[in-house]
């Protein structure tokens, strides 16, 4: 079946973003994010293509037993924690590591008595105020753990950077000290770093790493491109001319009349629109690639189509290939069109577009 719109999903270019990370990391061990759907890139396919990853990482249960029932054996820490019994039951049947970042948690295993089953991440806030254990409150916080009985498998500390993607380190160095003053004199293994953790300048001094975007193929800095870091992109969104329209001076295209063409124009209608994740906040000149050579988008993105001015490719026809964002085309560079990041690109790809790993 030919399809209009599809992501290309290039595992090749997924395991070789790992073994940078791997080599980036140095003795530490990776775990690789997949939540929300592996960024859009496919959970299931895109956790087998990571079996080199020391764990995974997910941010809710779903997502975790989703896994398992693919047959995923690989550790799993699911980030945001349960929260009722029988949350805290199915976690345990499936084996999944729990981050745990509020007292209602601790509470579940103190009455559920399952502590044992589990190797436990504590959560320490130091700066993101989002969740975690405040730094005044993580030593009874800890407390509490300990006194577990029976006493949880295994026990780990972790927090996340709320601005490392920022050239001024002022934040990170803050948050870095606040963590290093509550968790100093204490023989557990730590998790701090991000992408953007990992590709920065500052020692971490991490155990684990917890890389998200990198994996994909996209940089975690405004300043800097995947490329520079090594990354290869591993999304390739990609559609097709549907109708090609001979549009004079003066006639507007799409909704609105938004866009006004200036001279006589040849329009590609394509089938992508925000019913697929190409976001309606795309301005006019978004660029996409056709047989290799960039296109202005013009006019407003619809529900399933948007309009490319081609005027300079008169062979464009129905049927040729257009590329959104893809290794050519970098979906940071797009993003900064919609005035978004990447990471809400990749994860805006509807369901109806289909994901075809190679």
């Amino acid at each position: 079946m030919s399809r209009l719109i599809r992501a290309v999903i290039d595992t090749h270019a997924l395991r070789h973003n790992l073994s940078v990370i791997k080599e980036r990391a140095g003795r530490a061990k990776v775990i690789a994010v997949v939540k929300a759907n592996a960024y859009g890139h496919g959970l299931t396919s895109t956790a087998l293509a990571l079996s080199g990853a020391d764990a995974l990482a997910v941010a809710r249960l779903e997502e975790g037993m989703a896994l398992r029932a693919a047959g995923v054996s690989q550790r799993i820490v699911l980030l945001e924690g349960v929260f009722t019994p029988d949350q805290l039951e199915d976690a345990a049947d499936e084996q999944l590591d729990l981050v745990v970042h509020d007292a209602l948690q601790i509470e579940l295993l103190e009455r559920g008595g399952s502590a044992a089953r589990f190797a436990l991440w504590i959560k320490i806030d130091s700066g993101m105020n989002r969740l975690g254990f405040e730094c005044k409150d993580f030593p009874a916080a800890l407390a509490r753990i300990r006194s577990l009985q029976p006493a949880p498998r295994e026990l780990r500390l972790l927090t996340h950077l709320a601005c490392a993607n920022e050239r001024d380190e002022g934040a990170t160095r803050a948050q870095l000290e606040r963590f290093g003053a509550v968790t100093r004199g204490l023989d557990y293994q730590i998790s701090i770093a991000n992408s953007a953790g990992l590709f920065g300048t500052l020692p971490l001094g991490c155990d684990w790493v917890r890389p998200g975007i990198a994996l994909y193929g996209a940089s975690p800095f405004d300043d800097c491109t995947a490329g520079q870091l090594g990354l290869h992109p591993v999304m390739t969104l990609t559609s097709s001319v549907i109708a090609v329209r001979r549009v004079p001076r003066g006639e507007a295209v799409g909704y609105g009349g938004a866009w006004v063409a200036p001279r006589d124009s040849l329009i590609a209608i394509v089938a992508a629109g925000y019913g697929d994740g190409v976001h309606r906040s795309f301005q006019n000149g978004t660029p996409v690639l056709i047989e290799g050579r960039r296109a202005p988008l013009v006019g407003r993105v619809s529900m399933d189509m948007i309009a490319v001015d081609v005027s300079a490719l008169p062979a464009v026809q129905v049927g040729t290939q257009v590329v959104l964002w893809g290794a050519q085309l970098p979906v940071e560079e797009v993003a900064r069109h919609a005035g978004t990041i990447a990471y809400e690109l990749l994860c805006s790809v509807s369901q109806r577009v289909p994901l075809e790993p190679r």
